[in-house]
């Protein structure tokens, strides 16, 4: 190094470290500073290679700064400012300590050039963003940030495996693209270290489960960081992996397919993740120029509409206590801020014209066709009639539309939350319609050149046309797509049972393995032993005696009399002793030569 290079996610680390410091009058001063400096650190980077530092026998790099590093850098670091003042209000420090050490991991995954450094950062995320769950203080909470932990310690140990089975063939461990031709056991292992953080089914059932029951504001948090550092990973790592279009897609579809399902609305936004970040994965599969800025793209207005909605639905949980639409219905009257943030945060997501996800999921769609990929390309299309129609019709309808299911005390305790929150949300819809209304805001920061323009004749009466038949359906299907208060089954359904009855294995295996070794051991060698060693001489000469008293007739009494006699007093035969000598040497000579 050359010169002091301070990297963004030690400011955050050194404001969570010194945030139990601050007093309590310039607290909410600090908490806006803090993630404010690291947005303009990360904006003010130039690009180029930083932080290179020799351990051991490899290089780490802790700051790679080029076009997609610089792009995801800064989409982070904007929702953490955002995170941090929808959240300014929450009185536990802990909460911003682990906020902000779970966004330095993220920034710390997007800068780094090797794969250690890039595991480091990775694991940083997944200890302290669990904490965003257990911070809610239920029980269910401190259950699902248990499985959260769990299913990321074994994401983590199968990326770990997968950096050393590669390092052992490989010339260095620079953190850049794979042969996608021929991955090997090492590349595979870092491929699923990677598609579990993307949530890639069957490996996704963490996502709703920890997002579901997180803080309020912890789930703004979670939304923006592990899934796209995850796509992140993937446009480094595997860019043109065939088998990616495919499982992007299946992720697209079932996303769609559970959100629809789902009665609990941050659930239900859980889910839609999974779906969204579908049409990454399949773009990063397809991995041309297009296809790698539409993932980009989609990757940076996803951050900022997903959590808008995560903002919205947490308003409302914060403000009433609830988030099941069995439980909800008509608050736009009591909370219309809320209720026209989350519209626009629903028409984002659903790419109407005008809005974020016109200008950047379009993108990938079109990276299909113009790849000869139709059917990728027409189930990624058919996904985003789903996507308007649970998160642009059914989380506003069923929220602050359709049937009043609120109970007394929740319609009470119904209104628009604090200012903050308020700013928050009103941030993120601008950025929203800005991101939709002047591309070039965009498209310019993307890492190819584009030439991709979605204000087309033919692509916005294509949208329209799919977005009004499925508003159609949606209202002619009404009483069919009422929520009901049900669970669906997901994957997670098989490692919740399977501990249960591993539990109950285990239990049996180990505890009747207990009682035996006790038997044995306690009740009955550890007896023996004491007696043995009381006299072990006579022992073993009355043992013997016994056997040749069988043998000869003699007195077996009188004869384990006068061993025993000798045995107190320490006098034994010459003839016994060589005997044992003998017996003693033979017996090692069998374990020398065998």
């Amino acid at each position: 190094m050359t010169e002091l290079w301070i990297h963004p996610a030690l400011i955050l680390l050194v404001g969570a470290a010194l945030l139990p410091l601050v007093p309590e009058r310039i607290r909410a001063g600090y908490l806006l500073l803090v993630p404010l400096l690291v947005f303009a650190r990360v904006h003010g980077m130039a690009q180029g290679v930083y932080g290179e530092v020799r351990y051991l026998s490899w290089d780490l790099v802790f700051g790679r700064a080029d076009a997609i590093a610089s792009l995801f850098a800064y989409i982070l670091a904007l929702m953490a400012v955002l995170g941090t003042l929808y959240a300014l209000k929450v009185k536990k420090r802990s909460e911003f300590a682990a906020a902000w050490v779970y966004v330095a991991g993220s920034l710390g995954v997007v800068y780094a050039g090797d794969l250690l450094t890039l595991f480091l950062f990775w694991e940083m995320m997944a200890l302290s963003s669990v904490f965003l769950i257990w911070l809610r203080g239920r029980k269910e909470s401190l259950a699902a940030g248990f499985r959260y932990l769990l299913v990321h310690s074994a994401g983590g140990a199968c990326l770990l495996a997968g950096i050393l089975v590669y390092s052992r063939g490989a010339e260095s461990l620079a953190f850049s693209g794979f042969n996608v031709q021929h991955l090997g056991i090492g590349g595979w292992l870092i491929l699923i270290g990677f598609l579990l953080n993307a949530a890639v089914p069957p490996l996704h059932a963490w996502l709703p489960d920890g997002y579901g029951e997180a803080t309020f504001s912890g789930s703004v948090f979670l939304c923006a960081f592990t899934t796209k550092t995850a796509v992140y990973a993937l446009i480094r790592g595997f860019a043109g992996l065939e088998i990616l279009i495919w499982l992007g897609v299946i992720m697209a579809l079932y996303g769609v397919v559970y959100a629809v399902l789902e009665n609990d609305s941050r659930r239900l936004l859980a889910y839609h993740i999974i779906s969204q970040v579908g049409y990454m994965v399949a773009g990063v599969g397809i991995g041309t120029q297009l296809a790698i800025n539409g993932v980009c793209a989609h990757a940076f207005a996803h951050i900022l509409y997903k959590g808008l909605l995560f903002m919205g639905c947490g308003a409302v949980l914060q403000m009433t206590g609830q988030s099941k639409f069995t439980e909800l219905g008509g608050l736009y009257r009591k909370m219309p801020w809320t209720f026209l943030f989350t519209l626009i945060g629903g028409l984002s997501i659903s790419a109407f014209p005008l809005f974020s996800g016109f200008v950047s999921k379009s993108m990938t769609v079109a990276a299909g066709f113009e790849a000869h990929l139709l059917w990728p390309a027409f189930l990624l299309t058919l996904a985003s009639a789903g996507t308007f129609l649970h998160t642009g019709l059914k989380v506003p309808y069923f929220i602050w539309f359709g049937k009043n299911n609120c109970k007394p005390e929740t319609w009470e305790q119904a209104a628009d939350p604090s200012w903050n929150m308020i700013a928050a949300m009103a941030i993120g819809s601008a950025l929203c319609i800005f991101i939709g209304v002047y591309t070039p805001y965009l498209y310019d920061m993307l890492p190819y050149p584009v030439e991709y323009n979605p204000y087309t004749a033919y692509h916005i009466s294509e949208s329209m046309q799919i977005l009004l038949f499925t508003m159609l359906g949606f209202f002619l299907l009404l009483k069919k797509l009422q929520p009901a208060p049900a669970v669906a089954v997901d994957t997670d359904w098989l490692y919740r049972r399977g501990a249960r009855v591993f539990r109950r294995w285990d239990d049996r295996l180990l505890n009747g393995l207990n009682a035996w070794c006790e038997e044995l051991i306690v009740r009955r060698a550890l007896p023996w032993l004491s007696r043995f060693f009381e006299a072990p001489g006579g022992y073993l000469q009355v043992a013997g005696l016994r056997l040749l008293a069988r043998l000869g007739g003699a007195d077996r009494q009188e004869t384990e009399v006068a061993v025993q006699c000798r045995s107190r007093l320490g006098t034994y035969p010459v003839g016994i002793g060589v005997l044992l000598a003998v017996l003693y040497l033979a017996a090692m000579s069998l374990l020398f030569f065998f």
